[in-house]
This record gives C-alpha cells, sequence and structure tokens, in this order.
C-alpha cells in the first residue's frame, strides 16, 4: 500500500507534464511553463517518498524515467517549438526534436550506469534541462529565433555530455571555489537585469557551474 505514494508522486509528474502540453497547445506559453516547474517538484518527491517509506523499485525507476521524457523532454520541446522555434521551419523543428532526444538518451544513460556514477550526473539533468527552457519561457523575453534556437541546442547537447554534476549530497563531486563564484555572480546578473527570472537564474547558474567546474577540475588532474 505505501508503494502506492511514490507512484502517485511519479504519475502526478507525467500529469502536469501533459497538462503543459495542452497549455501551450492553447497558446497560453506561461501556464505551460508553470506545469513543467510543478511537474519537477513532483519528481524531486517521488524518489524521496519511495526511500522513506522504504519501497524503492525497479517499476517506481521504469515510471520515473518514462515520466520525465515527457515532462520534461517533450514538454519543453514543444513549448521552445510554440513559443519561437516554429518561425525557423524545419530547423527549429530538428532542434527541438534532438531536445527530445538527448533527454531519452540521457535518462538510458542514467538507468545503465546508475550503480556505476556515483556521487555526481554525468550531463545535465533532464529535469534541470527542461526547467532552464520553461523559466525563460516564464521571463517572457522573446529574442531572435536563431538565439533561442542555439540556446535549446546547447542545453540538448549538455543532457548528453560527460559534463558532471554536483548532485549535493556531501560527497563526490568536488564543489570548486572559483566556478560556484562565477556562477553566484552569473545569477545575481540575470536577477539585476529582471528579479522575475529568479528561477531561470538558479537553473542556468546550475548548468554553467557544471561546465566550469569540470573544466577546472579536468586543469586540476595531473598531465
Amino acid at each position: 500500500m505505501k508503494s502506492i505514494i511514490p507512484n502517485m508522486l511519479t504519475s502526478s509528474n507525467l500529469v502536469f507534464g501533459f497538462f503543459s502540453l495542452l497549455a501551450t497547445f492553447q497558446g497560453a506559453y506561461i501556464p505551460a511553463a508553470i506545469f513543467i516547474v510543478i511537474a519537477m517538484l513532483a519528481d524531486a518527491m517521488d524518489g524521496r517518498a519511495a526511500r522513506y517509506f522504504k519501497v524503492s523499485s525497479e517499476f517506481g525507476k521504469e515510471l520515473d524515467s518514462l515520466c520525465d521524457l515527457v515532462s520534461f523532454g517533450v514538454a519543453p520541446a514543444i513549448l521552445a517549438y510554440s513559443y519561437l522555434l516554429k518561425d525557423m521551419g524545419y530547423t527549429g523543428a530538428a532542434v527541438v526534436a534532438a531536445f527530445a532526444v538527448c533527454g531519452a538518451l540521457r535518462l538510458a544513460r542514467f538507468n545503465v550506469n546508475v550503480s556505476v556514477v556515483k556521487g555526481y550526473f554525468m550531463g545535465l539533468p533532464i529535469p534541470a534541462a527542461g526547467c532552464v527552457v520553461a523559466t525563460f519561457v516564464m521571463v517572457g523575453i522573446k529574442p531572435d529565433a536563431w538565439m533561442f534556437c542555439i540556446f535549446v541546442a546547447v542545453f540538448a547537447y549538455l543532457m548528453i555530455s560527460t559534463v558532471k554534476y554536483p548532485d549535493f549530497k556531501g560527497k563526490g563531486e568536488k564543489i570548486r571555489v572559483i566556478p560556484a563564484v562565477v556562477a553566484i555572480a552569473v545569477a545575481l546578473g540575470i536577477l539585476f537585469v529582471s528579479f522575475q527570472a529568479i528561477l531561470f537564474a538558479i537553473f542556468f547558474a546550475y548548468a554553467v557551474f557544471g561546465i566550469l567546474n569540470t573544466v577546472f577540475g579536468l586543469l586540476e588532474s595531473p598531465s
């Protein structure tokens, strides 16, 4: 009976992702973006609930990945396309398709390497990538379509990259001072431009931090 609780949270992740798609189809872009962020909150709670009730299972892990692909792969891709990238025709369609595919690859790699990769995430987690796109839309700024196209493409690549992102569980990937300071400065710079972009600043700064932290780690490694 206890296993129902985390599975319900996981399923609610999918429900909110589905609501995001419906909102996008109706042209309600900000609500669509908000639903993606809410889906992330549900996704963050299901694993904790499973561990709390000691009901972790392979079924729950597979369900989680399937829901994540919809909420943080497909929903943000459709949102990005409808918001701006439809103006780029086949190029825009190719980029958002690549975003969804990279999300699927990211989830598949995570499931395969879950017992090997410890203490960090290899590649930007798909919820973070999806929420970067969603929170950017929430800000309401519409840059040139080609700029947004590059933006989406970069975050698609980050999901399948080997950039190491800390999981903040107190062990694993070292959190280096300079990358952390730069990431905080980036977040503050975004907030200086628009305080309404606070959620975007958080997710974007996390993405930047992972890149810099990985680069500094390579520089510290003995040649």
